[in-house]
């Protein structure tokens, strides 16, 4: 089974901004850093993960088909669905009337739904194919 798509909304912007703190500094995944305090200022999330606000919704991914793109069960996916998508986009697709997660290839022969792990076969869609929006975003989360 590819698992489903639960929508969990429309992206809800509050007026007063909700800043985090940000580094002016990348963080090296390789050896430490001596940097010591290179914090400036606040970032609002809203104002860094959403282009169009009435077109975006988040949506919580339940299955294992896209793996191999970075998506996993559980996570949340930011997807505007004012962008047109384009070859090789991963997008939100509505086949056999339930949504799904898949990359987009647009071929010869019509579109295809691919997915990112090989345990799940490409979605050939017969008739036209719907695709509710484009993914923007991936929320992963670091489970202990």
């Amino acid at each position: 089974m590819n698992g489903s798509l639960e929508v969990i909304g429309a992206v809800a912007m509050d007026p007063r901004p909700a800043g985090i703190p940000i580094a002016t500094e990348s963080v090296p995944a390789g050896w430490p850093s001596p940097a010591a305090d290179y914090f400036d200022g606040d970032i609002d999330l809203n104002t860094h993960l959403v282009r169009n606000r009435p077109a975006t919704f988040l949506v919580r991914v339940d299955g294992d088909s896209m793996t191999g793109a970075g998506i996993y069960d559980g996570d949340e996916l930011v997807v505007d669905r004012s962008l047109d998508p384009v070859d090789g986009d991963i997008v939100i697709a509505v086949v056999d009337s339930e949504l799904t997660v898949k990359r987009l290839h647009l071929t010869d022969t019509g579109p295809e739904l691919c997915p990112e792990n090989p345990a799940y076969r490409t979605i050939r869609p017969a008739g036209e194919l719907m695709v509710w929006g484009v993914v923007t975003t991936c929320l992963h989360h670091l489970h202990r």
